[in-house]
């Protein structure tokens, strides 16, 4: 299918009371909310968190950002939010059977990185939005280091180090879904500090 990062896959669409937060430890996003949750299995350890995803139901085609989890989900089943799933099948349904794959996601600006409360130099989690392709790998060139450090990645959706590193200005590899890779230079770490990149993915 043209445009297609995944296979397609089918299951179930519900929908919930979605703002935009959840498990994946974004922000609320009011203006925005054709978002989702990911059933269990496949949100894979946060690994989906900001990934866009083309749903087709009985009544149309949707593109969502996945933002949450939803445990009591199947495999192939999402959690919609009221506003999508209005898009794809009739709210009165409730349950329907639908099909997604992995697209691009349509974002303006670069790519964006948030330091979770508690990050310094001492313990670092970095957390990356609006990415075009779904990442699968972050890692970290400390001030005068000559290797990268790849970063484990926790089921909320950040990328955690964490041991102490030198002060100074944190270098960051960011890398997509077909390999692709951004690299940005981030201020030291600090508290809850959104940075935005120097770029995007194509």
């Amino acid at each position: 299918m043209p445009g297609a990062l995944s296979p397609t896959y089918t299951g179930e669409g519900t929908f919930y009371g979605a703002t935009g937060e959840g498990n994946c430890t974004f922000d609320a996003s009011p203006g925005n909310l054709m978002v989702a949750a990911m059933n269990g299995p496949d949100y894979a350890g946060s690994a989906v968190c900001g990934q866009f995803v083309a749903v087709t139901g009985p009544k149309g085609s949707i593109t969502v950002r996945i933002t949450d989890q939803c445990p009591e989900c199947k495999t192939g089943d999402l959690d919609l939010s009221e506003s999508a799933f209005a898009r794809i099948a009739d709210p009165v349904a409730g349950r329907v059977p639908i099909r997604w794959h992995v697209v691009p996601g349509d974002v303006t600006g670069p790519v964006s990185y948030r330091y979770k409360e508690g990050s310094s130099r001492w313990w670092v989690a970095i957390q990356v939005r609006n990415h075009r392709l779904p990442i699968t790998g972050l890692e970290i060139k400390p001030s005068g280091g000559a290797d990268w450090i790849a970063v484990a990645r926790t089921d909320y959706n950040y990328f955690v180090h964490p041991s102490a590193i030198a002060t100074g200005p944190l270098q960051v590899r960011i890398t997509a879904l077909g390999g692709a890779t951004l690299i940005d230079t981030l201020p030291e770490p600090s508290d809850g500090v959104v940075v935005a990149g120097a770029g995007q993915f194509p």
